[in-house]
Order: structure tokens, then C-alpha cells, then sequence
């Protein structure tokens, strides 16, 4: 038991580390009633460059059984939320005349979901 918790330590420091680096931030920002909306931004921020929200996922993960599922269950809806913005910007863009960036975006934005695809399909066989 003290094996797995050790290895988890180890493994996920820099997520527990951002965690406690939050926990402080939020608790001086309140103490010194800075702005709630800038706060968050440099929290959201902090976590995408530090990948600590990778670092989350992975945790969740490692619960048997619930975790894969959940993360499944996240991970689907943010392709299509991605790709149903690519169409609504394309829509804007085509009107104001930039109809051939918008194929080119459009074509790199099928190139990264076949990929994506494709790297699923090989980390399931592999």
C-alpha cells in the first residue's frame, strides 16, 4: 500500500505541487480581495503551461474502472466542441472573403482528428 502511494507521490508532484501553489494563490487573493476574474485567468493559465490539468486527468484515470470511463466520457465532447467551432468560424471568415485559409484550416483540422484517430486505433493494438 505504501509501494502505490509513493509511486503516485513521485509520479504526479507537479500536479500536487500546483495544487497547493493554487490553494495559496486563491487564499492571499481573497485575503487581499483582488479581482475574482483575474485570478481565475492566471490559474487557468498557470495550470495549461505547467500541465497540471494533464496531470488531473491522469489521476482520475488511475481509479479503477470509473476513471478511463470518465475521462472518456470528457475527452469526446472537446473534438466535437472544437470542430463545431472550426465551422462556425469558417462561416464568419468565408463571408468576409478568406475563403482559402478557411480550406486550408479546414484541411489541417481533418488531418489532426484523422491523426488522432489513427494514433488511437495504434495505441489499442500496440
Amino acid at each position: 500500500m505504501f509501494e502505490r502511494t509513493k509511486f503516485i507521490l513521485v509520479d504526479y508532484w507537479k500536479t500536487f505541487s500546483f495544487f497547493i501553489i493554487a490553494g495559496i494563490f486563491i487564499y492571499v487573493g481573497l485575503l487581499n480581495e483582488w479581482d475574482k476574474e483575474v485570478m481565475a485567468s492566471l490559474l487557468v493559465l498557470f495550470g495549461i503551461f505547467s500541465h497540471a490539468f494533464a496531470g488531473i486527468v491522469g489521476l482520475v484515470a488511475l481509479v479503477p474502472f470509473i476513471g478511463p470511463l470518465l475521462i472518456k466520457v470528457l475527452s469526446i465532447p472537446v473534438f466535437w466542441l472544437l470542430n463545431a467551432a472550426g465551422y462556425f468560424v469558417s462561416i464568419l471568415f468565408v463571408k468576409k472573403g478568406y475563403g482559402s485559409s478557411v480550406v486550408q484550416g479546414r484541411v489541417l483540422t481533418l488531418v489532426m482528428l484523422v491523426g488522432v484517430v489513427i494514433g488511437f486505433i495504434l495505441g489499442k493494438i500496440i
